[in-house]
């Protein structure tokens, strides 16, 4: 015989508090109000049109390609019709506020940290004997081995030792600031001497330097950045009075 539990708000409320998830759900709350009173100083108004095209974005990433989708997704949860309008009102407006907080800074910024942004496409190989690898690099460039010889030899990885010791695209600000300034530093494709760090000896191949243009993908990805950390900076300043704590007897 199948059970019958009836689940209260009251219930949900205890759970989220026992699965210690109030400090993220009070964020979120905190983000909210923090957006809204912001675009209301900045009189920011939404048009229907902004609202439809970011209700069906919304459907689209959830894959709801039907009424009937949509329904069972917002009963699934717990959603009305409301709700879900201001899923998509917030969702506009936080766009609108970004755009109008960080559109006329994003490019300035992107010029400011465009080396951030700069990738190479590299191969490597570690080592921990200098001697080795000065070895190894010279035996390259003698034309005795090839990079891949040697990544077949000395790299223990499985998987990168079957790419040759490839990084794919690797980004300035992901490597440590000696290796960086060699790598950005050579004429591709380029064999660097060995370098030396706190980990190891590094023997690089570099066979791209790309250097990135500010497309629509990198505009949006600053100025969701941007935003992301106006919003820390605006949720630190705010006093938060929280009534769900145990109340206690004196």
């Amino acid at each position: 015989m199948s059970q019958t539990i009836i689940i209260t708000n009251e219930d949900i409320l205890s759970q989220v508090k026992l699965s210690c998830k109030i400090p993220e759900f009070v964020e979120g709350i905190v983000t909210r109000k923090v957006v809204e009173n912001a675009a209301f100083e900045a009189s920011l108004k939404v048009e229907t049109e902004e609202l439809q095209i970011a209700a069906d974005q919304i459907r689209l990433m959830n894959k709801l390609n039907s009424a009937d989708d949509t329904w069972a997704w917002l009963e699934k949860h717990s959603l009305c019709i409301d709700d879900y309008e201001e899923i998509v009102y917030t969702t506009v407006i936080s766009g609108k506020l970004a755009a109008h907080l960080f559109a006329d800074k994003v490019e300035l910024y992107f010029l400011e940290h465009q080396l951030d942004y700069a990738g190479v496409v590299m191969y490597e190989v570690f080592l921990d004997d200098e001697d080795l690898a000065i070895e190894l690099f010279y035996a390259i460039k003698e034309g005795e081995m090839s990079f891949y010889d040697i990544a077949h030899k000395y790299i223990q990885d499985t998987e990168l030792r079957r790419k040759g010791g490839y990084q794919g695209i690797v980004h300035r600000k992901d490597l440590k600031a000696e290796i960086s300034a060699a790598v950005f530093a050579a004429k591709p494709p380029q064999l660097l001497k060995p370098i030396v760090t706190s980990s190891g000896v590094h023997l690089i191949l570099v066979e791209e330097i790309i250097q990135v243009e500010l497309d629509n993908a990198l505009y949006q990805k600053i100025a969701s950045n941007l935003f992301s950390e106006w919003l820390k900076e605006q949720i630190a300043k705010v006093d938060v009075v929280n009534y769900l704590g145990c109340n206690s007897e004196a």
